[in-house]
Parts: C-alpha cells; structure tokens; sequence
C-alpha cells in the first residue's frame, strides 16, 4: 500500500507543477505568452502524468480488493515485482494516452490570433483556436480522455461499493473493518474528486461554459494539493509517523 502511496504522492507532485509555476509567473507579468514548444509540452506532460494517475488509482483499487477479500494471501499477492510492473503499465499507459493527444494536436494548422482563454496549454483550448476542421481529432479526443475518464470511474465506484458491502457483510465492528473501510471511503474520496473534473472536461463537446476555469484551476491545483492531505487525515500509521517526526525534531529543540 505503501509502495503504491509513494507513487500517487510523486505524481501529485509533479502534476501540481506542471501549470501552477507558469500560472504564477504569469501574475506578474504583463504579456502572458507561451511558446508553442512550450504549450505542447504542458500538454504532454499534464495528460501524461494525469493518464497515469488515473490508471494507478484502479490500480490502487485491486490492491484494497487483495487487502479486503485476501488477507492471508496479501503479501504474497501484491509483492514488490507485481507492484512494480503495475506502476509501470500505470506509467506506459499515461505515455501511450499522451503520445496519442500531442500527436492529433501537433498536425493542426494556426492561422491566429493564437490566444487561449485559459492560464495553461490543454486540448480542449488548443482545438478551439485552430484554423481548420477539428471535429474528426476532437472525436478522437473525446473518446481517448473522456471515455478513460468515465470507464475508469465507474469501475472504481463499483469496485469500492462491493468491497464496502463484502466488509459489512462479512465483517464485525473491529477496529480492522473500521481502518479498512475508512481507507475505501478515503479512496472514494479521491477518485472523486479527481474523475468529477476530468469527466467534466474531457467528456463533452470542447465548447468554452463558464465554470470551465473554475473546473480547471480545482484539477489542476488544487486536487493535487488535496490527494496527500486527505490520505495522511485518514491514515492512522501515517499520522502516528509525523507525530513521532513532530516530537523528535520540534519538540525536543524547543527544549
């Protein structure tokens, strides 16, 4: 679990400094400009990483199942070599969905004038502004990030909606089934508040709606900054580790 936690924490914090540095320099600026190298490579990188993210969360889903449903075998079950060929899959899948968004991206033509309405680089905005008919590359787009982000959510919920139901069904009022289903309910949590925006954006016609900045800056800066808090609020281990951290080094230089 822990292995797979490293993982998810790395990716947030890459994915939270794809836009946000950019965003912040371009506060003080008074010509918000990107170059078109540097425009598909945000791009790249944010479907990258996010692909990614979402595959490692299903991931993270059969590794609950395995806890849940077979304790006994766990370890045996989800050992380091299978955790990391599915982080790899995870990984080579995002590359894969990326390679796919800048390569029908890269093949547009830009006639101008080349502004986004918007404070990064993404499909959705980069389509609007392109001076031919984009309806056959948006389809595929639609159907490359729109349908992962639905399939991969629904198949999430169900997972996590079965094993709430085998632990209720099948289990006491221990404190394992509590720690077990307050890790399901942290997992809901994330999967979420992450598809919910996703789904949002890449799930439709790539028309400009008004909460589409709003959506956005919450996907890209603000749920990556959520995901570590609300897994450490709901992990007990990992809220006795920083309290031991705390009073190691605070507390005993203060006296």
């Amino acid at each position: 679990m822990y292995f797979l936690l490293a993982n998810l924490a790395f990716l947030d914090i890459w994915y939270s400094s794809i836009t946000a540095p950019k965003m912040l320099v371009d506060f003080f600026a008074e010509r918000k400009i990107i170059s078109f190298g540097g425009c598909i490579a945000q791009l790249f990188f944010l479907h990258f990483v996010g692909a990614s993210e979402m595959f490692l969360l299903t991931v993270m889903a059969f590794d609950r199942y395995a806890a849940i449903c077979r304790p006994l075998h766990y370890a045996t079950i989800m050992n380091r070599r299978l955790c990391c060929i599915l982080v790899a899959v995870s990984w080579i899948g995002g590359f894969i969905h990326s390679i796919i968004q800048v390569a029908l991206i890269v093949r547009l033509p830009f006639c101008g004038p080349n502004e986004l309405d918007n404070y990064f680089c993404d499909i959705t905005q980069v389509v609007r502004i392109a001076c031919a008919n984009t309806f056959p590359e948006e389809l595929v787009m639609i159907f490359s990030s729109g349908l992962i982000s639905v399939v991969c959510f629904i198949a999430l919920l169900m997972s996590y909606v079965f094993l709430l139901a085998m632990l209720r069904k099948h289990s006491g009022s221990g404190e394992s089934t509590s720690r077990a289903m307050s890790t399901c309910y942290s997992h809901i949590t994330i999967v979420v508040l992450m598809f919910g925006p996703s789904i949002y954006i890449y799930a439709r016609p790539f028309d400009s709606f008004s909460l589409d900045k709003v959506v956005s800056v919450f996907h890209t800066v603000i749920f990556p900054l959520l995901n570590p808090i609300i897994y450490t609020l709901r992990n007990k281990e990992v809220k006795i580790a920083m309290r031991k951290l705390v009073n190691r080094y605070i507390l005993c230089k203060e006296k």
